[in-house]
This record gives C-alpha cells, structure tokens and sequence, in this order.
C-alpha cells in the first residue's frame, strides 16, 4: 500500500494499552494522517514518549522493557500492512538509549491539534 492509496479518511494510528485497562486493549483510534510517513513517525514518536515516561532513574534497560510491557502504551498504523511502523523493531533500541524531547513529541503531529490549529488561525 501506498500514500497514494490512503484509506478513506486518512491513515490511522491505534493506541493500545499494554496494562489492559481497555477493552480489547484499545485506547483509541487517531486518524486524518494525510501520508503514511505521518502515521509512521505519529506511532513511532508515541511510543518513544511511552517508554520514557516508563523510564526511572537508575532504572536498567531490562527494568524499562519490563515496565513498558506493564504500563505503556503501543501503537500500530491501522492498514498499512508491512510498510507501518511496528515497535518490535525498534524497542530494544528505546530502552538502552533514551529520547531527547523531539523524539517524543507525537503532538506536533497529531492531525487532531493540526485541525484545531486550522481553525484558530
């Protein structure tokens, strides 16, 4: 699948809570990214920020895996098949190295404060 075959809608992005406190472990559904590489880097930036906030000092990298898994929150791009983000691939990564504040903002890309910005203007 491409961006230019995205979904009616836009692509969308599923938050999931690990910590099973939502039904069928969904939080909720974000959608209106107008490209793929928007949802892509959306759940990526979500994530990353889900893990920090996991993150205690002193914690080690085992202890933040394990954290994450108990509390944190995972996100998917709905749709995109192999081309979405997927967190396996870079959670090891996550853990061992943490995020400067960039990498963590996902609400610099969220289409809903995009829209709401819109509108202010």
């Amino acid at each position: 699948m491409s961006d230019l075959f995205a979904p009616d809608g836009g692509w969308r992005v599923r938050i999931l809570d690990l910590s099973g406190g939502a039904q069928d472990n969904i939080v909720e559904e974000v959608a209106g990214f107008e490209t793929l590489m928007q949802a892509n880097a959306f759940a990526r930036r979500y994530v990353r920020d889900s893990v920090e906030r996991c993150r205690v000092p002193g914690a080690t990298a085992k202890e933040v895996l394990e954290a994450w898994f108990a509390f944190g929150e995972d996100a998917e791009v709905i749709d995109a098949a192999e081309a979405g983000w997927r967190s396996a691939t870079e959670l090891g990564d996550f853990v061992d190295n943490p995020a400067g504040s960039e990498d963590r903002d996902w609400r610099a890309l969220d289409p809903r404060r995009i829209d709401v910005d819109d509108e202010e203007e």
